[in-house]
């Protein structure tokens, strides 16, 4: 049965909420903080210490500080400056899943804060298991941690929200403008997205609609591309992790550049549409190996900005907002279904994006 929240399905026309969460992964913020934060994500899923010790390498890269946090404390205070524009009076709260602020810790003060009923919304557009379900199971882990905790609604999925199609669009015309010149009308257009396994990939959506993650990343590249005049483009997976015998999505980005410089390409511009702001993955994978990779086949190299810190980001929040406390029919630029709202964690239907068992390491 299904139990997700539809606009227009017969729930009130108004809905009241007294706050929003933004929910996200969380990242070490110091040294000291890299191999807990490490432990945190990976616990219960069996990754050896080397490859932890890896992981950690990129992380102490950057002096053992992640982005993520301090991106989207700036995108908290463009929506709270978009909410005080559109007269919506509710505060924002912040909290994380692997580091601190911990969402167990957020949700008990929004309790003690008084408030009855908030929104939550995930930094992450899509669906499948990692990049909507388990936000769910944030939820009512955080809600278990808490007696008396307030109503949780999760908002949408909202990979093709116009808002977000053109904050990309815009992006990739300013990564063009930045290869040379000689290049630009030639450049090959190149997204990516964070790979997941293919089982994972193969059981993310409702039943009936499964691979539901990498069609929506297709999607939104389709969008981006057909937005910005680009006819012929590629999608491709990066930040694969995990047993080598264990099949992740595919093209690697680094080895789709080798094969684009075997054809002759000499100028390539990625989009990282997988991401909403510049994470550790972007700037590690795409920024350092990525870039450095093109640099030795030769080829010109531009990334797109991530749309988290264009305005329209926070615009794109308030009107999921508003869309849900006013019932109003999702902005959607493609003809896929809104998936994702629920209260309390719930799941959307019976079976949505389970986590496949994991082999058992040998």
């Amino acid at each position: 049965m299904a139990t997700r929240l539809q606009p227009g399905d017969g729930e009130p026309q108004a809905r009241d909420v007294d706050a929003l969460l933004l929910l996200s992964f969380g990242g070490p913020e110091r040294p000291e903080d890299v191999m807990p934060f490490l432990e945190n994500v990976t616990r219960g899923r069996g990754v050896p210490p080397e490859r932890l010790a890896e992981v950690a390498q990129h992380y102490l890269h950057f002096g053992g500080v992640s982005p993520i946090n301090a991106l989207n404390l700036d995108i908290i205070k463009a929506i709270e400056a978009e909410f005080a524009a559109r007269g919506i009076d509710v505060p924002v709260y912040f909290g994380n899943r692997n580091w601190h602020p911990m969402v167990e810790d957020t949700v008990e003060r929004m309790r003690a804060d008084g408030i009855r009923s908030a929104l939550v919304f995930p930094t992450s557009a899509w669906g499948g298991y990692s990049g909507c379900k388990q936000y769910h199971e944030d939820i009512v882990r955080a809600r278990a941690a808490v007696a008396d905790a307030p109503e949780l609604v999760k908002l949408r999925q909202y990979f093709d929200h116009p808002l977000l199609i053109e904050a990309f669009a815009d992006a990739i015309r300013a990564a063009v403008a930045e290869l040379p010149a000689g290049r630009r009308e030639r450049a090959r257009l190149v997204f990516t997205a964070h790979s997941i396994p293919v089982s994972a990939d193969n059981a993310s959506g409702p039943p009936g609609e499964q691979a539901l993650y990498s069609r929506q990343v297709a999607e939104s590249a389709r969008l981006c591309a057909a937005a910005t005049g680009f006819d012929d483009y590629d999608v491709v997976w990066q930040s694969r992790s995990g047993p080598p015998q264990v099949p992740w999505l595919e093209p690697d980005i680094v080895d789709h550049l080798d094969a684009l410089g075997a054809r002759g390409v000499d100028a390539v511009v990625l989009c990282p549409v997988g991401f909403v702001s510049d994470h550790l993955e972007v700037i590690w994978d795409l920024d350092n190996e990525a870039k450095e990779r093109a640099g030795e086949l030769g080829m010109a190299f531009a990334r797109a900005a991530t749309p988290g810190p264009d305005p329209r980001f926070a615009r794109l929040v308030a009107e999921l907002v508003d869309e849900y406390r006013t019932d109003a029919k999702p902005l959607q630029s493609s003809d896929f279904p809104s998936l994702g709202c629920t209260v309390n964690g719930v799941t959307c239907v019976v079976g949505c994006c389970d986590m496949p068992a994991r082999p058992r390491r040998s």
